[in-house]
């Protein structure tokens, strides 16, 4: 049977080699405040002091990235199931959230510039493709009546927005005018990277009448709720 003084040796040893106090008792299994006793005046040397940072980054890393594919699973498990209790869009659902859409996102006539026409801002893809759908399912603009517009900071690549949005939206490159915003030196905003296409504006030409029933359409909605 190994003594006191033995263990207690022991631990000193492991501890100068750098070992944690985790991995110290699972050696030598005694309570961890008689550890921490033998362990007060032992120093560590830079070598063993780096030895127990690094092991203490990567445990957190690990911790971290387990937390991670845990909240991705939690995600996807919550998103599948919601997802699933979408089960049909009539065209009157189509025609509601179209609306909304142009509501939340669209330009509105006002007293001050009468003639305002459809015009959609917005910077999700799939955000624009259903409104997309919507001018042509339940407004019956015919595409030679849309034009569209790309703004983008003047710092970001735009040949590589073109294509992100002529690809997405199954629309030539040559339908886009693209119009740029002047960056400044310092920005805090977080639409950077590779991730980043600029904004899309949706504008329907001779469409001041259309928008005046889609004001009405929502006048309704505020009605009905």
């Amino acid at each position: 049977m190994i003594s006191k003084t033995e263990e207690k040796e022991k631990v000193i040893k492991l501890r100068k080699e750098g070992f944690s106090y985790s991995e110290i008792l699972k050696q030598i299994p005694v309570a961890r405040s008689t550890l921490s006793l033998w362990l007060k005046s032992v120093g560590l040397a830079k070598a063993q002091f780096q030895r127990t940072t690094q092991k203490r980054i990567e445990g957190g890393l690990r911790g971290a990235a387990a937390r991670k594919r845990n909240r991705i699973a939690i995600t996807e498990e919550i998103k599948n199931k919601a997802r699933k209790e979408i089960v049909e869009i009539s065209k009157r659902d189509l025609w509601l959230i179209g609306t909304s859409l142009h509501w939340a996102e669209g330009a509105k006539e006002k007293s001050y510039k009468p003639g305002t026409g459809i015009s959609f801002n917005n910077s999700d893809s799939k955000m624009v493709l259903l409104f997309l759908k919507w001018l042509k399912i339940i407004l019956k603009v015919e595409d030679s009546l849309v034009a569209y517009d790309i703004y983008i900071h003047e710092t970001a690549d735009h040949k590589k927005a073109l294509k992100y949005w002529a690809d997405t939206l199954h629309i030539p490159s040559e339908k886009f005018k693209i119009y740029f915003k002047k960056n400044k030196i310092k920005t805090i905003r977080k639409n950077t990277g590779n991730d980043y296409h600029g904004l899309i504006r949706v504008r329907v030409k001779r469409s001041s009448s259309l928008n005046r029933q889609i004001d009405g359409w929502i006048e309704g909605i505020c009605e009905k709720c």
